[in-house]
């Protein structure tokens, strides 16, 4: 039940207790695979205990994450891992026992150029198949991709979308680049989005690569330019700025936040950027410190970000930094249900780490 729930919040979130295996590994933090992989960009928990997890390079496997074997599953063939392209975005049906797709997000070539699609599988016998598009054709380039996928408690699916190096799009509700996108599952517009036959739910992003579901909120860690990587509330028909609000509305931006009803990040950077990525919500009792916490990743400063959230997880009471350069590039998160919090390393012999203990 408990691996279940994780699946309905999108493998995202996990709370309370879980019966512990006693031959687990005791370590505070350990490294789980240490060679093999190449550059994995999505890791979540799956209900059968397992990580399931992309690489760039077009892999899904499922790892096991006490003994670190790498159960692959599928080599994607048309994925086209130019600059930060590549596989990205996956996530799992929420009743996966019972319907088991899994959606997963990625760039590839095309009589358009280079473009990005949402691609649903259907899991069985330890392979993927009868691929189908829930949409595609969404602008990409070497950077600034997005990509995260989620499913809502409601069964909507929300797609992070970069602004593609076109960063004007971003303010274009009828571009599908710099949004936050919701679909229904077979990739049909909800009749309750904001823009008639639009996907589009939130615009004026620039690369959002963090997304998870919490306290009834949904919240995502983005990139900017040369200062303000931000943590946002994304919330229906609402303007993130980009590219002419960086951060807080201050200054010049001000007459442009009123006009265009941007809504401010809860958290940012100021005046640098730290490659803000992998996102995740730790509500477990095993790190109690931790506890009612975002926990962001950054890619360029290295570092796992914990933000305390207040009460009403509307706004961030405190934070604190951890394993700063111990790692490297840090590109996902996610937690098991026993509180067990995973990490993986953008780079071309990548790792997966397991956190018991911070300190």
């Amino acid at each position: 039940m408990l691996t279940l729930l994780c699946i309905t919040l999108s493998c995202k979130k996990n709370s309370g207790k879980s019966p512990e295996d006693p031959n687990w590994p005791k370590d505070s933090v350990r490294v789980v695979v240490d060679d093999g992989i190449s550059r994995p960009w999505e890791i979540l928990w799956g209900p059968d205990d397992h990580i399931w997890m992309t690489e760039r390079n077009g892999r899904i496997s499922r790892v096991d994450p006490k003994t670190g074997e790498v159960k692959p599953l599928l080599t994607i063939e048309d994925v086209v891992a130019n600059g930060e392209g590549g596989l990205l975005g996956m996530v799992l049906h929420p009743d996966f026992g019972q319907t088991p797709d899994v959606y997963v997000v990625y760039n590839y070539n095309s009589a358009n150029g280079y473009r990005e699609k949402v691609v649903r599988y259907r899991y069985a016998n330890n392979t993927l198949s009868s691929p189908a598009i829930i949409i595609d054709n969404i602008p990409a380039a070497g950077i600034h991709n997005g990509s995260r996928l989620l499913i809502s408690p409601d069964n909507k699916l929300f797609i992070t979308t970069g602004d593609a190096s076109n960063s004007g799009n971003a303010q274009l509700p009828g571009s599908l680049s710099g949004k936050v996108l919701r679909l229904n599952l077979d990739g049909s517009v909800p009749a309750d989005n904001p823009y008639p036959d639009n996907p589009a739910w939130s615009i004026g992003h620039r690369n959002p690569q963090g997304l998870v579901y919490a306290n009834g909120i949904l919240y995502a860690a983005e990139h900017g330019a040369g200062i303000e990587d931000e943590v946002n509330i994304i919330e229906k028909q609402r303007n993130y700025g980009w590219p002419t609000v960086e951060g807080p509305c201050n200054g010049g931006e001000t007459v442009f936040c009123t006009a265009n009803n941007v809504k401010e990040p809860i958290w940012s950077t100021g005046n640098s950027t730290f490659a803000l990525c992998g996102l995740d919500y730790y509500n477990n009792d095993r790190i109690p410190q931790w506890k009612n916490s975002l926990l962001v990743l950054s890619l360029k400063n290295t570092t796992l970000y914990q933000l305390k959230l207040s009460g009403d997880g509307k706004s961030v009471a405190s934070t604190k930094n951890y394993f700063t350069g111990a790692f490297g590039r840090l590109r996902d998160i996610c937690i098991s249900p026993a509180g067990r919090v995973y990490i993986c390393t953008d780079e071309n012999d990548g790792q997966l780490i397991e956190i018991s203990k911070p300190e």
